[in-house]
Order: structure tokens, then sequence, then C-alpha cells
């Protein structure tokens, strides 16, 4: 029965995607009887939490019940008060937890709050799949660092584009549908310089009532042109410029001026170092970001190891061409055996199109 209740509890939490950031995604459901008597979930960055919502849903009295909350209940003060003291308070009898909290000032306190008020806990139930709902919550409240999704799209023969460079469209509308999906649930979209100067996208995303992610351009000589649709910037499109210290002053006033946020890094061999510029943006509470760089940003990205998961989309189509680029070109690695592993795969399909979606082995 906890299985079945927690998969409910889940369930819950998802209808929170793309609203809670940088906050954990939580569902929490109240059951008495042997019947669900109260449902609620995170809806909100600011807003009441899962259980405070379930508590407020409840059709009866919650004394004596058990909830179900897929994270273990906060114990701080932060944008709301502690919920294992609302637990405590509203003399629930058990609670059922899928995942301890990583945040620090949680870590284990919610659940000895608990304890030590004579509420039963158990926890650890469908404990994969809740961390698997929080994996940007868990990377960023771990490291205050983004979690990172390189987003790739080729034909069968691997090319992103004909050796003309034309790329309009590899994939089809199912998959490009999907792919805004995701930039609407995450906090950020980065793309190089190349890929401005080439395409001139507006990274925004189309979809009815979604929300734009911030726009992080990786410019290390910042030639971005200033009628560039990216810096067409208002409260619903904001942009960040990445450059270095080479870059010319005068342009980067120029940038400012036009609303555009300017990060200065550390030249890393003429380039943006990316692992500083994470660490930036961390700090501006930006906790995901999806990837849509060139070859070039692509390679320096998992070289430099700030990418956390891959989403390939492989169209079956055949282009051919020497020239023709791949999705990660740079240097790259002079033995096969040097290649960047990735594991956890699952596959997908958008009606012709294949989705292979894997996370990045990480060396310890």
């Amino acid at each position: 029965m906890d299985n079945k209740y927690m998969a409910k509890a889940l369930e819950l939490a998802k209808k929170g995607i793309g609203n809670t950031s940088p906050n954990p995604l939580v569902g929490a459901v109240i059951v008495k009887d042997h019947k669900i008597i109260g449902e609620g979930y995170h809806q909100v960055y600011g807003g009441p939490h899962a259980e405070v919502n379930a508590f407020r849903n409840a059709k009866e009295a919650v004394e004596g019940a058990t909830m179900y909350v897929t994270l273990e209940p906060c114990s701080h003060y932060g944008k709301t008060p502690p919920c294992a003291n609302a637990i405590v308070e509203k003399k629930i009898a058990r609670v059922v937890i899928g995942m301890k909290d990583p945040n620090p000032l949680v870590a284990g306190n919610g659940i000895r709050i608990l304890e030590e008020n004579g509420i039963e806990v158990v926890c650890g139930v469908l404990e994969e799949e809740c961390k698997k709902i929080n994996e940007i919550f868990i990377k960023y409240i771990t490291t205050k660092t983004p979690f990172v999704i390189m987003k790739t799209a080729m034909t069968l023969d691997g090319k992103i584009a004909a050796y003309t460079g034309d790329s309009k469209w590899i994939t089809g509308e199912d998959s490009r549908k999907y792919v805004h999906e995701i930039r609407n649930n995450l906090t950020g979209i980065m793309v190089g310089i190349g890929t401005v100067l080439k395409d001139n996208p507006m990274l925004t995303t189309r979809i009815d009532g979604g929300k734009n992610p911030i726009r992080i351009i990786v410019d290390s000589k910042c030639r971005i042109p200033l009628d560039a649709k990216v810096l067409d910037i208002d409260d619903n499109s904001r942009c960040i410029i990445s450059t270095t210290d080479n870059a010319d002053s005068e342009k980067i006033e120029q940038l400012k001026d036009k609303g555009a946020i300017v990060i200065t890094t550390p030249a890393k061999n003429g380039r943006v170092d990316l692992s500083y510029l994470m660490k930036q943006l961390g700090e501006m509470k930006i906790d995901s970001i999806l990837l849509e760089g060139g070859s070039e940003l692509n390679y320096s990205a998992l070289e430099e190891g700030i990418v956390d998961k891959v989403l390939c989309f492989i169209a079956p189509k055949i282009v051919g061409g020497d020239n023709a680029k791949t999705p990660v070109g740079g240097q790259g690695k002079a033995l096969v055996n040097d290649a960047i592993k990735v594991s956890n795969i699952t596959i997908n399909t958008f009606n012709d199109d294949v989705l292979i979606e894997g996370y990045i082995q990480k060396e310890v």
C-alpha cells in the first residue's frame, strides 16, 4: 500500500514542474482508514509546501492519519514555516517519506523532529523515482551550480546540418514541440555566439501560457550584434551575455544599456571559463540549463565537466558530407577508450525520430 500512495504523491509532485525552481518538486497524500482524505503539491516557488496544501484540502480531520510525502518535510524557516512542525501539530500518526532532503538546512532534521514527537517514520519508499523527479534540485542544492542538459539533434549519419550550414529541420514537429516543453520547464537556455550569428534565434518558449528561459549567450569576444533577437529584452525575456576579460569594454556597456546582464569570466585558452560561469549562474538562482550549443560549445562543456544529462534526437535522414558538422566538435579524444561515457540510457520515439536520454558518467 505504501508504494501505491507514494506513486500518487509523485503524480501530484510532477504538477509543479517548471514552477517551483529553485525549490524541489514535492507531492503529499494524507490517508486515513485506507482512503485518501487530502492531497497537495508544491505549486509555485514561495507558495505553501505540499504538506500544507494537503492539510488545506483535507476532507476530514487528519489526526491519526498517515501522510505520504515525496521529500523529507522541511525543518527550517524559509519562505514558509517548517512543515515538520505542522505535521506534529496536526497529530499525524505516521509519515512515509520518499527520500531524505539533501538540503544541508534539513538533512535529516525533519525526520528527527517527527520521531522525537512520537510519529512513526518510514523512509525510502520509491526513493529512486523521487530522486529522479528532483535531479535538478539535488544537483543545485548540493553544489550551488545548475543542472545542465545538453540537447542535440542529428541525422542518422550524425550530422547537425548539411555542408552548406542548412539545418531546417533535422527533426520533426513532435520532437521540436517536446524541446519547447523542456525550455518551459528549465530556468536557463545556453548557446554559443556561433549559433546566434548563424541563426539569430529568439530562444523563447512557443507554448501558450509558457515561460521563457533566461537566455545565456557564451561570447568570449562580445561579437553579438546589438540587433540580435536575444537582445529583445523585457520582464519575460531576460538575457545574459557571458564573455571574457579580453572583450571590448565599450561593447559590454552597450549590451548593458540594452538590458543584458554581462558576466565576465577569466579567459581559459581564450574562451569563457564555463566552470566559473556555472558558479556565477548558481549564485543567481539559475538551477537548470538547457544547452543547445553548437559542436564547439558542446565539446567545451563536456570537457569542463558541466554537463549532467544528454538528450540526443536522431532523425531517420542521411545527409553525408565530410564538412557537415556533428553534434560535438572540438579537438576530440585521441583514444576511443578515453570517450566520455553516458549511462542509465532510456529511449523514446517522437513519430519517426528517436530520443536517446542518458547521464554523463562523472569521474569520482
